[in-house]
Order: C-alpha cells, then sequence, then structure tokens
C-alpha cells in the first residue's frame, strides 16, 4: 500500500492509499486518475490496514462471505448482460436489504464513478476481499474480461467454502472428545483426588512416586486455580501473537506439514487451490506468469508458497511450467507434474488443471474422512490413558493398604 499526496485540476491538495506492486507503479496509478503526484510514501501493511480501517469500517456492520459471494455472482452477470460497472454497482447497492452490505457496496460504488479501478476499490476493504479476490480483478479489468473473473471467482469461493465446510464437519467429533477429556480431568482433578488425598494422609506412610505426583497437580489446581487459569489464558495469548507473526506461521505450518497423515491432507489441499485456481485464470486469459504469481496467494500456506516462488522465476526464464513446478514435492506429486507436461505439450493446461482439482478433491475428501476415522479412536486412546493413569494411580496405595496403616 502507497500513501500519496497529490494535486487535482482543481488545484485542491488530495491525500488517499492505493495498492500497488512497486513505487513506480504506484505512481502510474496516481497520474491514471488525473492527478499530479507530489509525495508518494510506501506504507507498512500494519499501518496501512489501521488507517484503512479507521477510515472505512467504524460504519460499517458485518457483510457476511455470503453477502460477498452474492454480490460477486450477481455482478458478473450484469457485466455479462452488458449493463456498464456503475450502474451494475448502482443496482447492486439499491436491493441490497442489509444495511451494512448496502453501505459497503455504496463506498465502492462512489470510488469507482470517482474513478478508482474496482480492485483498488475493493483493496480497502481486506476484511471482505481477499489479497488473491482482488488480484483476481484487476487481472480481469487489464484483460477486459472482469465478467469472466468475477463469474469464476464466485464459483471458487463455492467449491472452498464446501471444501472448508466438510473440514470443519469432520473436525467436531474430535474436538468433542477433546473438550469431555478435559472436562473430566478437571473433575477428577479438584472434586475426587482430594477426597482420597485427606484418606491417605490419615493412614500416613510412603505413597507411590505416581500417587504422589497426580496429588500435587491436584494440590496446585485446587489451590491456585484461578492462578493457572490466569496463566493459561496469558500463555495462550502469547502463543497467539507469536502464531500471528511470520516466524510464528512458518513455524506452525512446517510441524504441521511434518506430521504423517495431516501434513498430506495439508498438501492436498493447497495443491487443489493452487491447481484450480490458476487453471481457472488460465481458461480467463491471463497470462502464465502473472497467474502463477495469484494462484501462489491462494494456496493459504507460506512454507508451501515459498516453494512456488522459485518455479515463477525459473517460468520467467522460460523453463517450462511442468519442470519449474516439479521442484516443489511437497505440493506436486510427481504424477501431477507429469499430467502437467502432457497438458502443456497438447495445449490444454487451463482444462487439465481444473480437472486435476476435480479428481484431487474428491480425493481429499477420502483423505479426510479417513483422517476423522483415525482421530476418533486416537482421542479415545488419550483419553483412556489419562484418566486410567489418574485412576490407576490414586488406586495404586490401596493395594498396599496394610502397610499404610502400619
Amino acid at each position: 500500500m502507497y500513501r500519496y499526496t497529490a494535486v487535482g485540476t482543481d488545484g485542491r491538495s488530495v491525500t488517499g492509499l492505493l495498492p500497488a506492486d512497486n513505487r513506480s507503479a504506484a505512481f502510474a496509478a496516481v497520474v491514471g486518475k488525473g492527478l499530479q503526484p507530489v509525495a508518494i510514501q510506501e506504507q507498512s501493511a500494519r499501518a496501512a490496514q489501521r488507517e484503512v480501517k479507521t477510515a472505512h469500517e467504524p460504519n460499517l456492520g458485518r457483510v457476511s462471505m455470503r453477502q460477498v459471494e452474492n454480490f460477486t455472482r450477481e455482478l458478473a452477470s450484469l457485466l455479462a448482460g452488458g449493463v456498464p460497472l456503475s450502474r451494475g454497482l448502482f443496482l447492486l447497492r439499491r436491493q441490497s436489504n442489509s444495511p451494512a452490505a448496502q453501505q459497503l457496496w455504496s463506498q465502492i460504488h462512489d470510488s469507482v464513478v470517482d474513478g478508482t479501478p474496482l480492485a483498488d476499490a475493493l483493496a480497502v476493504h481486506p476484511r471482505q476481499f481477499s489479497n488473491v479476490y482482488v488480484a483476481m480483478v484487476r487481472a480481469g479489468e487489464t484483460g477486459g474480461f472482469l465478467d469472466l473473473v468475477l463469474q469464476q471467482i464466485a464459483d471458487l469461493r463455492t467449491r472452498e467454502q464446501e471444501l472448508l465446510g466438510k473440514v470443519k464437519t469432520a473436525m467436531v467429533y474430535p474436538c468433542v472428545l477433546a473438550t469431555l477429556a478435559v472436562s473430566v480431568l478437571i473433575f477428577l482433578m479438584t472434586f475426587f483426588i482430594p477426597k482420597f488425598s485427606t484418606i491417605f494422609a490419615d493412614f500416613g506412610g510412603e505413597l507411590p512416586a505416581l500417587t504422589r505426583f497426580i496429588m500435587a497437580c491436584s494440590g496446585v489446581i485446587t489451590s491456585y486455580g484461578p492462578f493457572v487459569a490466569v496463566a493459561v489464558v496469558i500463555l495462550a495469548l502469547v502463543l497467539r501473537r507469536y502464531l500471528g507473526t511470520d516466524a510464528g506461521k512458518r513455524k506452525a505450518e512446517q510441524i504441521i506439514l511434518s506430521a504423517p497423515v495431516l501434513g498430506r491432507v495439508v498438501a492436498f489441499f493447497a495443491m487443489v487451490r493452487f491447481c484450480r485456481m490458476l487453471g481457472t485464470l488460465l481458461g480467463a486469459g491471463v497470462p502464465l506468469v502473472n497467474s502463477l504469481r495469484v494462484a501462489k496467494e491462494a494456496i493459504g500456506n507460506q512454507t508451501l508458497a515459498d516453494t512456488v516462488s522459485q518455479g515463477i522465476e525459473d517460468v520467467q526464464r522460460g523453463e517450462s511450467l511442468a519442470r519449474a513446478l516439479g521442484a516443489a514435492e511437497k505440493l506436486f506429486p510427481p504424477t501431477v507434474v507429469e499430467m502437467i507436461a502432457i497438458a502443456e505439450e497438447t495445449g490444454r493446461l487451463d482444462k487439465e488443471l481444473v480437472r486435476l482439482a476435480t479428481a484431487y478433491e474428491a480425493d481429499l475428501d477420502r483423505q479426510l474422512r479417513m483422517v476423522v476415522a483415525l482421530a476418533e479412536p486416537l482421542m479415545l486412546m488419550i483419553m483412556a490413558a489419562l484418566i486410567g493413569t489418574v485412576v490407576v494411580g490414586m488406586l495404586l496405595p490401596i493395594f498396599n493398604l496394610q502397610d499404610l496403616i502400619k
């Protein structure tokens, strides 16, 4: 994001924010608005988002992803029917029943009427329009096929929401089991074990090491419960903040990718998103290098996206796409690379990428079911091990009750 100060045709000073690849592109964008640039400064991502939020979002309510998807699909239909962009935005604003969505569409409409490209008007609302969304719209505006790109975006979002819905549904039962296990452990530590501790204290004698450890944990929880809860919350907040940094995200992604089954599922999910996005953009007429850059943002995993960055540079140097992507072994299996190579030779790369995404999406669904099938008994085993350890630890002294009484 670049912050610019310019002079308009009426001699008044104008300031604003706009996204651009570099300073020269930002300068050209300001000139394209019919303004005379005075100063252009790059804004940090955090500062730009804070300024955008302050300028645009205080008066906005919640605009759901479903509303954004409907907006995208309806705008694509209007543009395909020959309706001008500004007129289409006006119609969508007028027919919206949600005050928050109506206000958002109004801001986008006013920006476009003032001469701002649609992609730039969407970029100032990052909570509703992602970087990938904006990049695809920018490509459609540049190539003159905005209606087709918007339709493709709507279809992509629908498929991704379906896939994410399957993932969330698959995780419901393991999460319920985990919550149940924690609840039972807290009950044992705060109610069950203190009663036994009193009995064992009356007997005297030397308790087994496991029993002493469990009783010590129970004593800490019962005596310093509020402090323990505060410490857990602080630790969770620190961990969340660390995971919000680039280094934290990469570390978490590397841990997940190294997991035996989960890592493969995550890589498959990223590959499906990449192939579908790349095939969609190529089918819409976006140049290969530009399509690769946008599709890389759709991967959603920075560690895997880094493996594609070198491939994009290889394509720019004249390498074939299959050879360039073959180096990213974590993301693209050899069979996928071979099929991409054949598609390049036959000139049907866009259709083959979409077909691959559809085929591997079905395979991903099967893998998700397998992960859930493994997660359920695994969670049950963990619950049984934790609760069983506590129960056995408290029963051990009973087996030596005679010695304790002596």
